[in-house]
């Protein structure tokens, strides 16, 4: 039986494939990822303004702004006003954006098939059934851990 850290090792390598896999599919587009991943964003989570994304993403708004202002440039994004709110202003993938992610969608998606095809139907049974598992238990939330020798005794 492998070690824990043997086992979150090999699984980081089979997941480093698996984006490469991805990334491959996605090389064809002239976009670098981080404007990628900011389309891909707004257009799951059409109530999003540049603070609401520079929130996502994890960075300043001031950067977040500079990101949409390329994708704007590029015809990939929209500012629109928020009719509920006009002082607020809502990004929007252009129609543009949109095909591009259902291309790159698609394109991903043959080529995991592509790598799916190359197993045993048992194997990929057990992969899915495995991601499933690990996505379940990745989006549960943490137990919180008490540290009270008292509790720990008892």
């Amino acid at each position: 039986m492998e070690r824990p850290a043997d086992l979150a090792a090999a699984i980081n390598a089979a997941a480093e494939t698996l984006i490469a896999v991805l990334d491959s599919a996605a090389s064809r587009h002239q976009l670098p990822p981080t404007q990628l991943r900011v389309l891909m964003l707004i257009s799951n989570r059409q109530e999003t303004n540049v603070n609401g994304l520079a929130e996502l993403l994890d960075v300043v708004p001031s950067s977040a702004s500079r990101l949409c202002d390329r994708l704007e440039a590029t015809g990939l994004l929209r500012r629109v006003a928020d009719p509920r709110d006009r002082r607020e202003v809502r990004l929007l993938p252009t129609p543009a954006a949109l095909t591009l992610l259902e291309e790159l969608a698609e394109r991903r998606q043959r080529a995991v098939q592509a790598v799916l095809d190359r197993m045993p139907t048992r194997m990929q049974h057990d992969l899915l059934l495995a991601l499933v598992g690990f996505a379940r238990a990745a989006t549960q939330p943490v137990p919180e851990q008490h540290n009270d020798p008292a509790a720990q005794t008892a």
